[in-house]
């Protein structure tokens, strides 16, 4: 899906006087996943805001997006910036990224142009897709080449969920892979999402609810309830609740370009800030309160355990410890009725108990939006370059080595014109050259660090 909203080149911001205008954004939700995901930003951003959004739907089954225009936000959508086909690609990224990329391609790029001309000045686009599938890890990453040889100026953010490993998918291994090259090429900015750490935090939401700890309660009008208001039992994969929560991650990152504040963030200085090299663009991410759902109340976290949320492990949303790995650079975002003396002196509480690259001590960015989520007085997401990373892509790697040392379902993507078997060892070669470049950061922790200047916060 494509969202019409805006942006900028790639230069650096004037230092001149804000002015009152929001940047812009195109957002494109590919897939099953993508498209769930982006049904329920939509629903949330409009809570927020009064104004409809623009946006391409693409997806090669009508599924999805046929139960978006028949729902509550079927007004959201032009009927003319769709594009579905009825086959689906089979769990095969051979299928979405081969044959439907070239088959679609123009309607896509006629679509993408249409968008980009409703936009002042076009700063991002957003590519929300799954890695585990056909469509979403295929299709999706194709965009991207796309994007880059049409739009050469204008960033690319993508948020990626992973499979677990228990996935239903046998193939997902593979198509994961083959995606992580063309993400590796040709997107500025990855937000890795893992299935089972969104199924771990669902989970403990049930458990507060159901045992009434901390006074949760359950909305009448919840996701999770019946029409009659009773809390039904989850099914085994909860995916509305595990997609609210990434819907709330971008609804965080976007709202610097949605409201005012005292110190809002461009997305260009997100990449411009947090990669310092073109391959690690791999952002963890965590989001705090966790459950900021539409169907969950709790009462508000204390501000300063907030930010001690955001560094553990239990709030990152892949399974990783990012306290006990090494900071490349961290972008702390905040929402709601918190003073920058507030950033300030929760940094300085946490850095001690992080470590950071020994050439980048002061490797933080932070920004304040004064309006906080719908029922929330504040939150923070957190965006953290950081090796944790790296045991995702490790076990990823492995799952596809245990399907490929055996060609097992090889054959599924032999068939399809244009795909050859380099395109396999080409893609695990490029992810081994990544885990390597964490290794050798890694390699640093036991650095001493001397003679460094005090932190200076960014602002």
């Amino acid at each position: 899906m494509v969202g019409g909203a805006s942006a900028g080149r790639r230069t650096v911001p004037d230092p001149g006087p804000r002015r009152c205008i929001m940047t812009q954004s195109v957002v494109l939700q590919v897939g099953q996943c993508g498209n769930q995901i982006g049904c329920c930003f939509w629903d949330l951003a409009l809570r927020e805001h009064a104004a409809v959004n623009r946006a391409i739907l693409i997806d090669m089954e009508e599924g999805v997006v046929n139960e978006i225009l028949q729902g509550p936000l079927r007004d959201v959508f032009d009927n003319k910036q769709l594009i579905t086909d009825i086959s689906g690609s089979g769990n095969n990224w051979a299928v979405g990224h081969k044959a439907f990329g070239s088959l679609y391609q123009e309607q896509i790029l006629e679509k993408l142009r249409k968008s980009a001309e409703h936009c002042d000045c076009l700063q991002c686009f957003f590519i929300i897709h799954s890695m585990g599938g056909g469509t979403g890890s295929g299709l999706g990453t194709f965009l991207l080449k796309l994007l880059e040889d049409e739009f050469p100026e204008v960033y690319r953010f993508v948020t990626s969920v992973y499979p677990s490993g228990e996935d239903d998918v046998i193939t997902s291994p593979y198509n994961s892979i083959l995606a992580m090259k063309e993400l590796n090429e040709h997107a500025d900015c990855v937000l890795p999402i893992d299935n089972q750490s969104l199924f771990d935090i669902v989970s403990k939401i049930d458990l507060m609810v159901n045992s009434g700890k901390l006074g949760t309660t359950v909305k009448p009008k919840s996701i999770v309830t019946s029409s009659a208001g009773v809390h039904k039992r989850r099914q085994e994969k909860p995916f509305d609740a595990m997609n609210n929560i990434v819907a709330n991650l971008l609804l965080n990152l976007t709202s610097s370009a949605r409201f005012e504040g005292s110190l809002n963030m461009d997305l260009n200085e997100i990449s411009m800030n947090l990669v310092p090299f073109p391959q690690l663009h791999y952002l963890v991410s965590s989001l705090t309160p966790l459950y900021t759902l539409a169907d969950v109340n709790i009462p508000p976290r204390r501000l300063d355990q907030m930010f001690s949320d955001a560094f553990s492990k239990d709030y990152q949303l892949i399974r990783a410890d990012p306290k006990h790995n090494l900071y490349l650079a961290c972008a702390l975002m905040v929402r709601g009725n918190v003073q920058i003396s507030d950033l300030r002196r929760n940094i300085e509480r946490l850095k001690p108990s992080l470590q950071f690259v020994s050439w980048n001590q002061e490797g933080w960015k932070t920004s304040l939006c004064s309006v906080p989520p719908v029922g929330h007085s504040h939150s923070l997401l957190a965006l953290a370059n950081n090796t944790c990373v790296k045991p995702t892509f490790m076990e990823l790697k492995e799952r596809f080595m245990r399907l490929y040392k055996k060609k097992a379902h090889l054959h599924h993507y032999l068939q399809v014109e244009g795909m050859e078997e380099s395109c396999f060892t080409e893609a695990v070669s490029s992810l081994s050259t990544l885990i390597q470049e964490y290794n050798q950061l890694d390699a640093t922790k036991s650095m001493p660090v001397q003679g460094l200047p005090r932190l200076r916060i960014a602002v």
